[in-house]
Formats: C-alpha cells, structure tokens, sequence
C-alpha cells in the first residue's frame, strides 16, 4: 500500500477532479495544494540524499566565491572563515545539501506551482505548459548562476570594510544564508518577466498596460535589486536589474506580438480566447 501511495503522489493527473464548471471545490483546493507539496517536498528530499554523496564538492563550489573575494582585498584587510560550535559541521553539511537541492530540483518544484494553478485555465490556454516546462527552469538556474558570477565582486566589497589591525571572522553559517539569499533571489528575479508573459498568454496582461507602465517597471526593477541584493553594493544591484530589464523588455514584445495576433483571430471571426478564471471556490 505504501508503495502505491508514494507512486500515486507522481500521477499526471490532478489529486481531485474539476467540475463541470471548470471550478474546484475549497477544500479539493487545499488537497491538490497538499499533495503538490508532498511531493516537492518528497524530490527535495531524494536530492538532498544526492547532494550528501557529494557533499565535497559543493563545499569547495561554495567556498569558491569567497576564496575569489580574499585574493581581490586591499592590502592589509585579513579575513577567515570559521566554524563556531560543536554542531556546526554538521549544520552546514545539511545545509548547503539543502540549498543545492533546492537549486538542483527547481524545474519540479517551479512546474508544481504552475500545475497548481493549471486547473483554472481553459484547454487552449494549458498547451503553455510545455513552454513552462522548457523555459522556467532554465531561466532560474541562469538567474543563479549570474548571482555566482556576482558574488566575489559583492563579498569583495563588503569585507574591505573591515579595518586593517582586525581580522574579519566569517562564520560560515552565516556566510551560507548570504549566499543562498543571493542565489535564490537572482534566481527568482528571472522568473519574473517570464510569469508575465504567462500571464498575458492566458489574457490577463496587455501588451499595452505594460508599455504605458514601462517607467514604473523600470523604477520597479531598481528598486528590487537594490532592495532584494544581499550584498547591497551598486555593482550587484546594477548586474541584477540589467538581464531584469531586459528580459521585461522581451516580454514586452512578446506580449505585443500575442495580442496582435489575438486581435488579428478576432478580427477574422475566429473564437477569441476566453479569458482565464483562476481556481475558483465554490
């Protein structure tokens, strides 16, 4: 029975039917949303296993950016990183295990956010599952390793604070959480301007509201990549809003061209398509 109920968290197919409707009932809402997260969850878990094999390699992948920094410091500036506590080694072997798991799996866990909300778009509109499926993970891992490529400038900054007559003790627990911040928030900064154009393929943003709004967008993205980069240095904040900018761009076109066609089908009798409900409760 176990072994069925562990295949059965894999099925293609939702935990619990849709009505006629096209609306789920609340609570089948909280089901599907339960059994998404079981097997998120279960994946991470199997990669976390994975990245305990190799452990090593991560550390030293880890401790690169950092090593990178040191090199780069003016002269006088010392610094170490420490472990401080009898539990710390293993904390940070789960850790950074966790975090590589995390980036390692993305493609499933970004694809069970969006067959989450697949239940609430019509049939035209789910064949963009397959572009979800090519783009966002992809998109994410390039968003992180851009804050990788980042992250020696950004730590280089930060420790030439320190005075020339004292040593800079980085302890690594906290030097892990700045940089599962820094990848995590580059990563996600990608998705961004790509949930937009899902969001006007299924009909619900104009290609128009975002060129009228295109100055705010771009005082937004600033505004972002200040606030979101950990490092808080102007390098880091610029390399984060400029591929952000960009990619908005893009999908400004994009958008543009999607609506141009839509209207082209209006245009020529064809059926419009509807326009999408998200999952509604009953």
């Amino acid at each position: 029975m176990a072994t069925f109920g562990v295949l059965g968290l894999f099925s293609a197919k939702p935990a619990h039917p849709i009505g006629s409707d096209g609306r789920m009932a609340l609570s089948d809402h909280f089901r599907e949303l339960r059994a998404r997260l079981m097997r998120s969850v279960f994946v991470l878990i199997v990669a976390i296993i994975v990245a305990l094999v190799f452990y090593n390699y991560i550390f030293d992948l880890m401790k690169h950016p950092y090593v990178e920094a040191r090199q780069q410091l003016k002269p006088g500036v010392k610094t170490e990183l420490t472990f401080n506590g009898v539990g710390a080694g293993l904390s940070i072997q789960l850790k950074l295990s966790a975090l590589a798991a995390v980036i390692a799996t993305c493609p499933y866990w970004l694809y069970q956010i969006w067959a989450f909300i697949l239940p609430g778009l019509h049939p035209r509109e789910r064949k963009w599952t397959r572009i979800f499926v090519a783009v966002a993970g992809p998109l994410f891992l390039c968003g992180v390793a851009l804050g990788y490529y980042v992250l020696p400038k950004g730590l280089q900054v930060l420790i030439n604070f320190t005075q020339a007559d004292v040593t800079n003790l980085v302890d690594f627990n906290d030097f892990i959480t700045f940089v599962s911040r820094m990848l995590l928030v580059f990563g996600l900064a990608f998705e961004i301007p790509f949930f937009v154009v899902l969001l006007n393929l299924v009909g619900l943003v104009k290609g128009r509201s975002l060129a009228k709004h295109r100055p705010w967008i771009i005082l937004g993205v600033f505004v972002f990549a200040a606030v979101a980069t950990p490092s808080t240095d102007p390098i880091s904040m610029c390399l984060l809003a400029a591929p952000m900018l960009v990619l908005f761009m893009i999908s400004e076109i994009i958008a543009r061209s999607v609506d141009r066609a839509r209207g082209r089908r209006e245009a020529e009798g064809a059926d419009p398509d509807e326009k999408s409900e998200l999952p509604g409760y009953d």
